[in-house]
């Protein structure tokens, strides 16, 4: 790597490399794999790339400069020179004998294996009167959200003190391993995540580029910012799946489950970016809402040449569900019963809550249904949808030479995922309300969330509560965004904080106002005697009081200040459930798909803000009609990127997203103090598995079947060819 030539360009400060870096650091690997036995080797990511480059966009070396443009400039100066080395891409191929190594010195491409199994399923195939296989593959894809990732690190000598802005979803991580890379204390390094423009899951990440940011400013003395642009988004963030699903499904004569069995291949990418989570979930998440006695996944991760493989929204959800969906259509189909009715007659019903899986989590924690009537979700959803009337509806638009069809898929989310997220609550001299969390903004309505759940505890509006989240100089501890759990988790420890610091407003109120506690409420931000509004004090006064004054007592001998934290322990998760209902019609000629009608009936425990609610359901729906139907990540037999721009990547639009209709239903948990769950996924888990069921259904006159995603026009014209009927013309207009 020679960057003699760019490092002489105008504007440019300085050409680093991992010789440059590496010695500035404890370590120059990311060691960030969450733990498990499960591991064959370790494959952390370098900082920077040494003597081998496992995957395209993999960073090499750095170029600071005064502006973006002289910097771009510079980097394609920089003289690489390599030796190129048998690539694999395909992650079945990987796991064969004979395959090139992902990584030269590395001990075959099985990064790591592991069985879900209970039950007797052995037995369960041989008594069943119906079996159907499938085999399945759901395509890689990518986050996308509409900001990339970007850092700006700021050194501080006065302070001794690195400020590093990034646009992460766990900046509590991103300090302990800056710390750690670094080798100073936990002190003289800040990390703030502000507004980040959407994360879906790449951006809990901890990436080279907040190592190598961070290590110029401090080198340079300078704040130094990097902006990724969509292309390096493409090529250098982390993506999710490939998986190849071989699996079988055994059934009584009713349709009723007695067992799966099968195995899934998972492409791991080049290195470990995060861990297990997203094929573990993916295994453990397959039974879903439905009675499974017997159950087994053999699971198998390959190491290959592509970008690093971590969660997407959904994290496995989307996959287990898509799995089981398309094995409960074959068993429908098999039997000639109605799909509907196939997944009532399989749903666990409200009277079995909390239903107990044999089977745990990632963590370790058993998998414990809590609380929902999933099948009240599913016959709200098919009313709602006008199911009953589908078949009337068919043979109108056969007649008029169209073709449309319905899809029906359940899901259930574990949510809430702990140990803990820190809250404070704080009342100054002002009267202004503080809330101070480790959780992270990113999209979801966390600030709006948190004012409001603290805001009813002083009898404030929402507006009047200052919320700061994602801040590791505000709050020592803290988790950030993932596994649908702000609510769940930030939301009980404010309300948990909250009633604390009403206890304490009270208490100080009544020794001011010289009245017992139990006559005293709380209004508009004061404390007043109740009968009695003009006896009353407000709550700076009584945080004034609290504050100390040289030589006087506090009131009533209670301790100083008024704030209250909670962080309370969260290892049991929260299940939300739901269920999607996707009516569509295919042009049969091209290809094409139009979603006719998409209803949502989501239960995700008590509802704080329903109009967030019904936008997180909607924006999950319309991320997961862009895995149904085209979001596809190619790559080539070498591993280079084939779609590395939204014109060869699609995202879904205004004219491929429907008007979703939102229905919500309440269980509450008893999991937490509030009685939520997550919902931040559930919009997308079920969702490709229902359009998918959509179009099958539509094409059910030419026997096709599709056993992957996304499905593409190109496809779907593929696979109406292969059935050998020809498909009918559209009369002219």
């Amino acid at each position: 790597i020679d960057g003699r030539a760019a490092a002489r360009m105008p504007g440019v400060r300085a050409v680093y490399t991992r010789a440059d870096v590496a010695p500035l650091l404890t370590t120059d690997k990311l060691s960030v794999a969450l733990p498990s036995a499960a591991y064959r080797q370790a494959v952390d990511r370098p900082v920077l790339a040494g003597d081998e480059v496992r995957h395209v966009g993999e960073p090499i070396a750095v170029v600071v400069a005064d502006g973006r443009y002289p910097a771009e400039d510079a980097a394609r100066r920089v003289e690489v020179e390599y030796e190129p080395l048998p690539a694999v891409a395909d992650c079945r191929a990987a796991l064969r004998p004979g395959a090139p190594p992902a990584h030269r010195d590395g001990t075959g491409n099985l990064i790591a294996a592991f069985t879900v199994a209970y039950g007797d399923h052995d037995r369960a195939f041989a008594e069943a009167a119906c079996t159907v296989r499938a085999a399945l593959w759901q395509h890689k894809g990518c986050g996308h959200a509409i900001e990339c990732r970007g850092v700006v690190a700021a050194p501080d000598p006065v302070r001794d003190r690195l400020t590093l802005w990034s646009s992460t979803q766990t900046p509590h991580v991103a300090r302990r391993m800056l710390v750690k890379l670094l080798g100073c204390d936990e002190d003289q390094v800040v990390v703030v995540a502000p507004d980040v423009g959407g994360g879906f899951g790449p951006k809990l990440v901890f990436y080279p580029e907040e190592v190598v940011v961070a290590v110029a400013a401090k080198l340079l003395g300078r704040p130094v910012k990097w902006i990724e642009d969509r292309r390096e988004h493409f090529t250098a963030t982390t993506q999710e799946r490939d998986q190849y699903w071989d699996v079988e499904a055994a059934a009584d004569a009713e349709g009723r489950l007695l067992a799966i069995r099968g195995e899934m291949i998972h492409d791991h990418g080049a290195y470990t970016a995060r861990g297990l989570n997203l094929a573990h979930n993916a295994a453990t998440i397959l039974p879903g809402p439905y009675r499974l006695p017997a159950y087994r996944l053999d699971v198998r991760m390959a190491l290959t040449n592509k970008v690093p493989t971590t969660p997407v929204r959904g994290a496995g959800h989307p996959q287990g569900a898509f799995a089981m969906e398309r094995l409960l259509d074959a068993v429908a189909r098999e039997l000639g019963l109605d799909r509907a009715e196939v997944r009532r007659r399989n749903l666990i019903a409200a009277a079995e809550m909390p239903f107990a899986r044999p089977i745990v989590n990632r963590g370790g924690t058993p998998i414990v249904l809590d609380s929902g009537d999933y099948p009240a979700s599913l016959a709200a959803a098919l009313s709602a949808a006008g199911y009953d009337g589908f078949a009337a509806r068919r043979e109108q638009a056969r007649a008029a030479g169209r073709h449309i069809g319905i899809g029906v898929a359940n899901c259930i989310k574990g949510s809430g995922r702990g140990p803990f997220e820190t809250a404070i609550v704080r009342i100054g001299p002002s009267g202004r309300i503080t809330v101070l969390t480790g959780a992270v903004a990113i999209g979801q309505g966390t600030h709006t969330m948190l004012a409001q759940v603290c805001a009813g505890h002083f009898g404030v509006a929402a507006e009047a509560v200052k919320v700061v989240a994602g801040d590791t100089s505000a709050v020592a501890m803290g988790i950030g965004a993932s596994a649908s759990r702000q609510a769940v988790n930030a939301g009980a420890s404010v309300d948990a904080a909250a009633t604390e610091l009403v206890g304490k407003v009270k208490a100080a109120a009544a020794h001011l106002l010289e009245a017992p506690a139990a006559d005293l409420e709380l209004t508009d931000g004061r404390v007043r005697v109740k009968g009695v509004p003009d006896l009353s004090v407000g709550l700076g006064e009584i945080a004034d009081s609290l504050a100390g004054t040289p030589g006087y007592s506090l009131p009533g001998g209670m301790a100083p200040g008024l704030e209250a934290s909670a962080n309370p322990v969260f290892d049991a998760m929260t299940y939300p459930n739901g269920t999607h209902v996707v009516e569509v019609e295919v042009d049969v000629e091209t290809g094409g798909v139009e979603i006719l009608r998409y209803v949502v009936v989501s239960d995700c425990g008590r509802v704080i803000n329903p109009m967030m609610v019904d936008g997180q359901l909607a924006g999950g729906a319309a991320h997961g009609v862009g895995n149904a139907l085209l979001e596809w990540m190619g790559f080539d037999e070498a591993g280079q990127p084939l779609t590395a721009t939204f014109a060869e990547y699609l995202l879904p639009g205004a004219l491929d997203v429907p008007r979703f209709e939102l229905h919500s239903r309440e269980t509450p948990t008893d999991h937490n103090r509030l009685g939520v769950k997550g919902v931040g996924e559930n919009g997308t888990i079920p969702a490709a598995a229902a359009v998918v069921s959509a179009v099958v259904d539509a094409l059910a006159p030419f026997g096709v079947r599709i056993a992957e995603t996304p499905i593409t026009p190109q496809r779907i014209v593929e696979l109406i060819a292969l059935s050998g009927i020809p498909a009918p013309r559209r009369p002219a207009p």
